[in-house]
């Protein structure tokens, strides 16, 4: 009798894990196993639901990424589409301006394309980085520089508020160079045409805190914490219809993360987003 009810005991708890382990590697995340015992069981019980609930997030998280790409990669190819079959049927010209929004459709695409795969090499960690010393206060102002033009054609002003002493970083400049020009690539896209953005930075513990603050439009609070998230869109003020798809900032986030670093989003205090990124200093 005692042997039949210990073996009860035992058999119990372990034949309902067994058969939500059974239920997992079918594909069914949604699977629970439900033991009050009080002993070891029930803490193997919770752990096992922990780890369904997480796959059970993960493959959500999948299938929307999946369907997000979809739908990205869908959009300027049936532009493109378009485009060409009104100029097979004679309804459009073949002109310069037709060449035009065919190259830049072509090349959204192609923008699109890359992102996507500079955001699995990372995720993967296999982003190639070739780090040496880098003045990040002479990056910033080549970077302003190259994207002054473009700033003045949306009527917004750039002002610099950097240290005349360098600050050097042990990174990779392209990459930096890449993480400054989605930046202000953002700046360019979601800004209201009469406004600004403030580029500051100081050193501090041995860090270099850069800041990024733009003015309206700002962006809500509870989607701070999503901006960095791949094919993260704020609506209505930072929408598709200004061209991003939503991967420049996750890149951004990989490229500081994978040089010791942390980017954040805040509110700005001229009205828009602020942007801090945080990298280590070393020695030149």
């Amino acid at each position: 009798m005692a042997s039949y009810l210990l073996a009860n005991r035992l058999l119990g708890p372990l034949q309902a894990l067994t058969g939500g382990a059974r239920a997992l590697t079918t594909g069914n995340y949604s699977a629970r196993v439900q033991l009050r015992t009080r002993d070891e069981f029930q803490t193997l019980a919770e752990d096992f639901n922990q780890l369904a609930a997480t796959l059970e997030r993960n493959e959500a998280a999948r299938r929307r990424w999946i369907a997000d790409i979809s739908h990205e990669l869908r959009t300027p190819l049936s532009v493109l589409r378009g485009e060409m079959e009104a100029l097979e049927d004679g309804i459009r010209t073949l002109d310069m301006q037709a060449l035009q929004s065919l190259q830049a459709e072509a090349a959204l695409l192609g923008k699109l394309v890359d992102d996507l795969y500079q955001l699995a090499l990372c995720d993967v960690g296999c982003l190639d980085c070739h780090r040496e010393t880098v003045d990040m206060i002479a990056l910033l102002r080549e970077t302003a520089a190259q994207h002054q033009t473009r700033f003045t054609q949306q009527r917004l002003a750039i002002i610099q508020v950097l240290p005349p002493a360098p600050a050097f970083v042990q990174a990779d400049p392209t990459r930096l160079k890449q993480l400054l020009n989605n930046l202000l690539e953002n700046t360019l896209r979601y800004t209201d045409p009469g406004g600004r953005l403030h580029v500051a930075a100081r050193q501090k513990d041995r860090q270099l805190i850069i800041t990024l603050d733009d003015t309206a439009p700002g962006v809500p609070a509870d989607a701070l914490p999503l901006l960095f998230e791949h094919l993260f869109r704020v609506e209505p003020s930072r929408s598709r219809r200004h061209g991003g798809a939503g991967l420049g900032l996750a890149l951004c986030r990989r490229i500081v993360e994978g040089h010791g670093g942390r980017i954040t989003a805040a509110p700005s205090p001229l009205g828009g987003l602020r942007i801090s990124v945080c990298l280590p200093l070393t020695r030149p």
